[in-house]
């Protein structure tokens, strides 16, 4: 660093340059999907707890993925709405740094659970009669864990490379959160190795489980078509089309977003993608698995049932 830079210790958030009233509806529209998003996801939460015909692997899965969607929204949504309402809110490096971490763990920890549901419903499909020893509950742990400690650990490789930068100015982030790309764009650095390794760990990450999920689907829908009855192929497909509603949306935008361009106009279009990735996606989810599965239907109307004054 030359003599007459200064370190900047905070950052602004453009987030999105909009007249005051437009913040206000953007507010309110985003308070509301928040709101939805920790409720819909804590109802799954809920009933798989509280339900002992959800004490499966299945549903085991899902109320990780939807412990990912609530700390996803909780990372970056509190900040985007304070961000609407006192633009100027300054955000400190630490906390900036953090969030980016954040935000990289939980979206990578989700895409190894979506593989690893997938390979649950391979297995209770293509292999139904040793499901339960493939399936165990050790597995399922080591299956878990592993998809955390994957998240951590690669987000740790863009952490260490990210944190020896220098960052002289400007301090305006352009972005609604500390997103990594949008933060690299303000060091006063070379910053190509960064960018290189993001783009690497994005096309591994992203078309890696998509090739894993489409090959296990492949399996699932082959092996459907070769049930006789119409009730037992149905019955076979709703079990995974929650599934492959959820993976369509989150690998769809996620590809577009880390493996497409990186510069040029496409950059202020995938910042408004990744609002729909973090923000609606997360409240999509529990409302997908909530109508398009009769498990979870059911063992919400016993949940209800019970509730009721007899």
């Amino acid at each position: 660093m030359g003599g007459n830079q200064t370190s900047i210790t905070e950052f602004l958030l453009v987030g999105f340059p909009l007249s005051p009233r437009m913040q206000l509806l953007l507010f309110g529209l985003f308070s509301m999907s928040y709101a939805f998003t920790l409720l819909g996801n804590g109802v799954i939460l809920g009933l798989i707890s509280l339900d002992s015909k959800l004490h499966t692997p299945m549903y085991f899965f899902l109320s990780h993925l939807a412990t990912v969607d609530i700390a996803y929204a909780c990372n970056t949504v509190p900040q985007m709405l304070v961000n609407l309402l006192s633009p100027a809110q300054p955000m400190s490096f630490a906390g900036c740094l953090t969030q980016t971490f954040l935000f990289l763990t939980f979206a990578r920890t989700e895409c190894f659970l979506l593989v690893v549901m997938s390979y649950d419903r391979y297995v209770a499909i293509c292999l139904p009669l040793r499901y339960s020893t493939i399936m165990s509950w050790k597995v399922c742990d080591t299956l878990v864990m592993a998809s955390w400690t994957s998240g951590v650990l690669m987000t740790l490789v863009d952490m260490v490379l990210l944190l020896p930068l220098p960052f002289c100015g400007p301090q305006k982030v352009n972005h609604f959160f500390c997103e990594i790309l949008a933060i690299l764009k303000l060091a006063c650095a070379d910053t190509h190795l960064n960018e290189a390794v993001i783009v690497t760990g994005g096309v591994c990450m992203l078309l890696g489980p998509v090739s894993t999920i489409v090959v296990s689907y492949a399996h699932i829908a082959h092996a459907i078509l070769k049930i006789q009855s119409a009730e037992g192929r149905w019955k076979a497909f709703s079990t995974c089309s929650s599934h492959l509603c959820v993976v369509g949306l989150f690998y769809g935008t996620a590809i577009i977003m880390y493996v497409g361009p990186q510069h040029g106009d496409s950059q202020e279009q995938k910042k408004y993608l990744l609002l729909f990735h973090s923000l609606f996606n997360p409240m999509l989810n529990p409302l997908i698995y909530s109508l398009r599965n009769r498990e979870v239907k059911a063992a919400l109307r016993r949940r209800l049932g019970k509730g009721r004054p007899s």
